[in-house]
């Protein structure tokens, strides 16, 4: 802390109208969650407040919501949730944050303080609970709430960003505010290594024959985008991207060469076994391991945030924790140098890509249902999407050249993301086409989540991919030579005509899903589109 300053005047207020304001101040608009009776004089205060309180069907949803609130705006995602089973039901969400690298404030509301050492209806210890989920979990006690606030709201959003917890007694909540608020902290800035690490590439691309970039996580935060787009086309080499990283760089650049560890997996690695030398840029192997795909003693020079962990096999030439957008920097200023690879093979590379992740097909297959879509949204939309086969496909497969046009969980891969995370995406750009897209097992997990978006009347398409599998296990089964077991959902039934009052149209052949997509972005709300997909295909795309 640099100190406390007086709470916003001396007027009268709660524990929860300090944070509340706080909360205000901080630039956050919602709070996601689900009440009870702790809950409730939170919610009192966030009536009186510009903060809506956004009801979801589940505390996981909420989660999931605030995650991605805080993972577009970079502003901390707020959730709630009560004692106990609110609380395990919340863990999932945050865990999304956690791993996927998000801001986020995670308030279980208690019982009173009297009760927390007891062992009473529903009470857990919270605290525990959420450690390893965490960057942090506080206790919310009177006299220190603005405090351990202001110290939350800095750490949520100190590199890399994160959940951070804070556990609110009943009787905390509502006592009068007598305490100081937190002030403001100090940003934690990062050792400056750009004139040692510009040495080290400019020394390790005179000796490599075929260097490579590639880009993560980490790199979403980076305001140096073009810098290193200068830097791959002053020197003439190839770049790939993990999931999380699409449309950071373009994909539309000659210079692409695809995403690793996804659909048509093999494809892209074997590009990636002809590179001598990776220059990783905001790469962060809690979305891949370097192991996975980097070849046994190639040389890596590792630019991020935090340093990454040895391995064997790994040949890292440079790995340090560093102020990120001044490293970046650094590569921009460097000279070009000569090296082996050559447009025909990027064009060559691409074009084999892009035919193999579109199969023949006896049925409707995913990649023509991901083609269509990508024809009928505009540039600029978003597209959340949940997890299982589809996902890999289209990481692989969706082109974009914007930056956060694309919502995923990779480092957590939980499914029942999508949904929450298309409805929060439309709550941050109203004003932008936003499209979800779902398995017909995902779709099991969070369909209660139309009824939110009903309610707040959310334009976000939700397009169903129902083929009566869970395809990415069936995929993995085959691949272990196990007899199909556990993962068939059923032949699946007609269409209903609503899902909780969100119409819904069926879609058995492109053209149909064409047409269902044209009446689901001309309508005024939510709508469901189910698309019937041949599960083949998956089989020849992911983990082929």
């Amino acid at each position: 802390m640099t100190g406390l300053q007086p709470c916003y005047s001396n007027e009268w207020m709660k524990n929860v109208e300090l944070i509340v304001r706080m909360l205000e101040q901080a630039g956050v608009c919602w709070v996601f969650g689900v009440p009870s009776g702790p809950v409730l004089p939170l919610i009192e205060a966030l009536r009186e407040s510009a903060i809506q309180f956004v009801l979801t069907a589940s505390e996981t949803s909420a989660g999931f919501m605030a995650s991605a609130v805080g993972y577009l705006t970079g502003v901390p995602g707020v959730c709630v949730s009560t004692v106990g089973p609110g609380a395990t039901n919340l863990t999932t969400g945050v865990g999304s944050a956690w791993l996927d690298r998000a801001p986020v404030l995670a308030i279980t509301c208690n019982v009173a303080s009297p009760w927390l050492e007891r062992r009473i209806q529903m009470r857990i210890d919270h605290n525990a609970l959420f450690r390893p989920l965490t960057k942090a979990t506080f206790s919310l006690r009177h006299g220190r709430v603005g405090e351990r606030l202001a110290e939350a709201l800095a750490l949520a959003t100190q590199e890399p960003p994160g959940p951070v917890h804070l556990d609110l007694p009943e009787d905390t909540a509502v006592a009068d505010a007598k305490e100081f608020a937190g002030s403001a902290q100090a940003a934690v800035t990062l050792p400056n290594f750009s004139s040692e690490l510009a040495q080290a590439v400019s020394s390790a691309l005179e000796k490599a024959s075929r260097p490579l970039v590639i880009t993560g996580l980490t790199f979403t935060r980076s305001a140096s985008a073009q810098v290193l787009l200068q830097f791959i086309e002053r020197q003439s080499i190839p770049f790939v991207t993990t999931l999380h990283a699409k449309g950071f760089l373009p994909e539309s650049h000659a210079n692409f060469a695809g995403v690793i560890g996804r659909a048509r997996r093999t494809d892209v690695k074997a590009f990636l076994n002809r590179a001598d030398l990776i220059i990783a840029v905001g790469f962060d192997p809690i979305e891949i391991n370097y192991e996975e795909w980097v070849k046994r003693g190639v040389a890596i020079i590792h630019v991020s945030t935090e340093a990454a962990e040895p391995g064997e096999g790994l040949s890292f030439l440079w790995n340090k924790a560093c102020d990120f957008d001044r490293a970046v920097a650094a590569l921009g200023t460097l000279s070009p140098v000569e090296n082996h690879w050559t447009s025909k093979e990027f064009a060559h590379h691409r074009q084999a890509f892009e035919r193999a992740l579109r199969p023949a097909c006896g049925g409707f297959a995913a990649q023509e249902a991901l083609d269509v879509l990508r024809e009928t949204l505009p540039s600029d939309a978003i597209l959340a999407y949940d997890v299982g086969a589809h996902t890999h496909q289209i990481a692989s497969q969706w082109r974009t050249d914007l930056p956060k046009t694309l919502l995923a969980t990779n480092g957590w891969s939980s499914m029942g993301y999508g949904m929450p995370a298309a409805f929060a995406a439309k709550l941050v750009s109203p004003e932008r086409n936003v499209a979800c897209i779902v398995g017909d097992g995902g779709f099991q997990m969070t369909a209660g989540e139309l009824a939110l978006a009903r309610r707040l009347n959310l334009a976000v398409p939700t397009i169903v991919l129902n083929d009566g599998w869970l395809g990415l296990m069936k995929v993995k089964q085959e691949r272990r030579n196990y007899p199909l077991s556990g993962v068939f959902l059923g032949e699946p039934p007609e269409s209903p005509p609503h899902y909780f009052g969100v119409p819904c149209r069926p879609a058995k052949t492109p053209d149909e899903f064409r047409s269902a997509l044209d009446w689901a972005i001309a309508h005024n709300g939510p709508s469901v589109i189910e698309a019937f997909i041949d599960v083949a295909s998956y089989a020849q795309t992911v983990f082929d």
